[in-house]
């Protein structure tokens, strides 16, 4: 198996959101690719700049950053040719590496909008190096910039930062220097292709929480009611666990809860729903073990987030 490490550019609507195209906000420009191989030594490289379609000009803080210049770019090969050699490229036996996750919900968008995107069913499976770097180099959450994260690893900057070739070169290095027995384990999953039927549900069990995501749903509000989005199970022994604390919505609208197993003690559970570019909805489940004070403050935040309600209700109440 090969290691894919790519990175895109992408133009944006030049006179502003007003005038962006609503299925394409984010229009390739430039592609460049790394091969890995199982040992993560370089074995190939790939780069492509792409004729735009859709914006005629290149957004003043995309040029500012990317310097490209747009008659350049006039020569370059239209994205259905450029992405399908670009998939060639990569082979078949093959697992993305990127920088952060935008990039490959971008290729897959931009597929979409050249009804391509059956090149590349989902949900992808990719290594996202920014969040690994960010845990294990650092244990923190916090994403770090690719120029960051060169400089703490003591890589060598030889070329310019943002452009795609030589981005792509230089999360190839970090990535080889990371300790893949770490890493390994803790692959991505994209959801841009979320699963489509409660056949194709994911299940994942990772070293330190289990992770879920459902089927689509077209209505929001089914979505915490099904019966597998709301269950908890212990991620360490997967048998059920006895719910201490309901499902409820915190302030960033994402829905937690406690439960507990009888010999593997507290569960954090915590589900995202997020909607499709179809407009349809899914959910997002992970479930990780937590001690005694990090339930209590779990507790502590649904108390307090009642209390705020119920003061916003009597005082609405009142006025009305």
């Amino acid at each position: 198996m090969n290691y894919i490490v790519f990175d895109l550019e992408w133009n944006q609507c030049p006179v502003g959101k007003n005038g962006s195209d609503p299925d394409l906000p984010f229009e390739i420009i430039e592609i460049g690719g790394i091969k890995l191989n199982e040992k993560r030594e370089k074995i190939s490289e790939f780069h492509r700049l792409v004729k735009p379609q859709v914006y005629n000009w290149i957004h003043d803080s995309i040029h500012n950053v990317i310097h490209v210049d747009y008659k350049e770019l006039m020569n370059g090969e239209l994205f259905p040719q450029a992405v399908q050699e670009f998939l060639d490229w990569c082979g078949k036996d093959f697992v993305f590496c990127t920088w952060g996750m935008q990039d490959l919900m971008e290729l897959q968008r931009n597929m979409r909008y050249y009804s391509l995107l059956d090149l590349l069913p989902g949900p992808v499976i990719y290594y996202d190096i920014q969040k690994l770097f960010s845990w294990f180099h650092e244990n923190i959450k916090l994403r770090r910039s690719l120029e960051y994260a060169i400089d703490c690893l003591d890589i060598e900057k030889e070329k310019d930062f943002h452009r795609a070739l030589e981005d792509a070169e230089y999360t190839a290095r970090v990535f080889a220097k990371m300790d893949m027995a770490e890493i390994l384990p803790y692959y991505s999953i994209d959801t841009y292709q979320p699963p489509n039927n409660r056949k194709k549900e994911i299940y994942i069990s990772y070293p330190t929480y289990d992770k879920y995501i459902s089927r689509q749903f077209h209505d929001r509000e089914k979505v915490i009611k099904d019966r597998e989005v709301a269950s908890t199970r212990c991620p360490v022994c997967h048998l059920p666990a006895k719910r201490r604390l309901r499902w409820f919505m915190n302030n960033s609208r994402i829905y937690e809860s406690i439960s507990q197993c009888q010999e593997h003690g507290y569960i954090k559970g915590k589900v995202r729903i997020r909607k499709t570019d179809e407009d349809t909805f899914y959910a997002v489940k992970t479930l990780k073990p937590v001690n005694e004070q990090k339930a209590e403050e779990i507790r502590q935040k649904r108390d307090s987030l009642r209390r705020k309600r119920n003061m916003k209700y009597h005082s609405d109440k009142q006025i009305g």
